[in-house]
Parts: structure tokens; C-alpha cells; sequence
């Protein structure tokens, strides 16, 4: 299917302003995103501190990035996740009709479920909806991983489940995918991983450094798109420093702490239980992005 998205995607952080969704912060960042080269935006996962949003939050971030990116090259891969079945079909129906051009879902949380509640809860969420749909697996944040196999049989029984955006940090995992399933999407979840995922047949990266620097970050993935391996190379490498610090504590936390120093977000909010970072933490931030040019800032 054409209409897949591939490239450089960006997971949003969502910007708060006196405990609400700052919509007018929001919209300038995607717009943002837009002018430097990002393929798609995703709103409302991890980075977007999807966890602590209320529904009706979560689906406005899906309004605003679906607005702001109408009539422009760029496109919406809108989170979709919980680990309630019916709360995740609901916020994909919603996403669908909202007009986005994939969903994304991250693994249900908590609860732990087999691989087989696995294959039927993505089942089910996939089978809700008629637009492409990628699983998110990130088992160091929910406690399960979306094994192969699942992945296998959920691609070759579900046919719009085109994807996986892949977080567990291993490349193994990457070629163990692409060995059984050599068609799925697999998009790197892990910032300092990107370039050796597109390298082993990656279609595409899903970043929190993007959100900072989204010119490099295109760079890289379309590079690495066209068989250019050393120029995506040199940016991954170049973007080594950043990647690390931007993970020094849980995120968003860094990532959202360096758009308020690079004066791309007004203020510093997070959801409890998130809170800034320690003081050491954002000098460290603040010292490494000196090395770095932030476009519109």
C-alpha cells in the first residue's frame, strides 16, 4: 500500500500552560515540524505524556495535529494505546474519523497479558478501523514484549497491521523481524539506534530528539532511505551526545526541559507523577545542546 508512512516521524511532547493542554504551543511546534522536514508527527505517545492526559485531551491532540497538518506533505501517526481494549478501539475509531493517516499503539501496560491477549486485543483495535495501523512495543515501559511470532501472525491475519515501531533497544530484534515478516515496517523506537535499524531494513524512525532537532533527524532517516548509509551514518554519530542526555531521566522529562531551554515551549509543565529534572540534570541538557544548531528556535 503506497500510503504507508515512511521517514522521519516524530513523537510530540504535549506542552502544558497552568495544568491544560497548551493548544496554540501545540499547534506552533507541529508547524514546526512541518517546515524542517518531518514526515509524520505522532501525537500522544509516550513523549506526549499520553499516560497522564484525560480522553478528551488525548483526542484534542489528535484534532490539533490532524488540523495543522492538513494540506502539507506531512502526516498524522496518532497514538491509539491502553491497556484496556475497549478505552484503546475507542481513541482509534476517534483518530480515524479525525482524518489520520496511521495509528500507532503501544503494548497494553500493567497488566501483563499473554502473547495470545496480545493477538487478540490488537485484533480487535486493528479490526475497529480501516486505516494502517503499527504496533508498539517497548517492554521496558509496560512489562510485556510483543514477541515475533505474535508480530507474524497479527501481520498475516490482520490486514491493515502494516508495522512496528520497535523499542526494546535490540538489533537482534530488528532482524529477527525482518527475517520472518520481510515486509513489515519496522520503525526504530530508540533514538541511538536509529541509523543501524534503517541500515537493516527499517522503514522509518519514531523520535524524541526530533522534537528538538527535526532537520537532522530527516536528514538521517532519508538518507539511510536512499542507500546514502555513510551520510545517515555521520548524523547518527553527531547525534550521539544529545540522544544519551536526552534520556539521563525518564521520558519526556529532558526532552521537554530542552525545548524550554532552546525557548521553543513558554513553560516548563509535566503531569505528576513527572516533575522537572534535577539541577544537574539540566545543566548537563543545557551544556550538551550547545553543540547543537536548533532550527527556528
Amino acid at each position: 500500500m503506497s500510503n504507508y508512512i515512511t521517514g522521519a516521524t516524530t513523537a510530540l511532547i504535549t506542552p502544558f500552560k497552568n495544568g491544560t493542554l497548551d493548544e496554540a504551543t501545540y499547534a506552533t511546534l507541529i508547524t514546526r515540524q512541518i517546515a524542517h522536514g518531518i514526515d509524520a508527527v505522532c501525537p500522544v505517545g509516550t513523549t506526549g505524556e499520553s499516560a497522564t492526559l484525560s480522553h478528551d485531551e488525548h483526542k484534542r491532540c489528535i484534532e490539533i495535529a490532524v488540523e495543522v497538518c492538513k494540506g502539507t506533505e506531512t502526516k498524522v501517526l496518532a497514538g491509539a494505546g491502553s491497556n484496556a481494549t475497549h478505552e484503546a478501539i475507542d481513541i482509534a475509531k476517534h483518530a480515524e474519523a479525525c482524518g489520520v493517516d496511521a495509528i500507532f499503539s503501544v503494548s497494553p501496560y500493567y497488566n501483563k497479558p499473554s502473547q495470545e491477549g496480545l493477538y487478540q486485543h490488537y485484533k480487535a483495535i486493528a479490526s475497529a478501523v480501516k486505516v494502517p495501523f503499527m504496533l508498539y512495543n517497548v517492554p521496558g515501559r509496560t512489562g510485556v514484549d510483543i514477541l515475533p511470532d505474535t508480530v507474524k501472525r497479527l501481520y498475516d491475519d490482520v490486514e491493515n497491521i502494516m508495522g512496528i515501531k520497535e523499542a526494546t533497544g535490540s538489533i537482534e530484534r530488528t532482524v529477527e523481524l525482518l527475517a520472518k515478516v520481510p515486509d513489515l515496517y519496522v520503525f526504530s523506537g530508540d533514538d541511538v539506534i536509529d541509523f543501524p535499524i534503517l541500515a537493516s531494513g527499517g522503514k522509518g524512525i519514531t523520535s524524541v530528539t526530533s522534537n528538538l532537532l527535526p532537520d537532522m533527524k530527516a536528514e538521517l532517516a532519508h538518507a539511510a532511505l536512499k542507500g546514502d548509509f555513510v551520510k545517515s551514518k555521520t548524523i547518527n554519530d553527531k547525534l550521539f551526545e544529545i540522544n544519551k542526555v536526552l534520556f539521563c531521566e525518564s521520558n519526556p522529562i529532558p526532552i521537554k526541559a530542552a525545548m524550554y531551554i532552546a525557548g521553543l515551549i513558554d513553560t516548563l509543565e509535566y503531569r505528576l507523577p513527572l516533575v522537572p529534572p534535577s539541577s544537574k540534570n539540566m545543566k548537563k541538557i543545557e551544556e550538551v545542546m550547545k553543540k547543537y544548531n536548533i532550527v527556528g528556535a
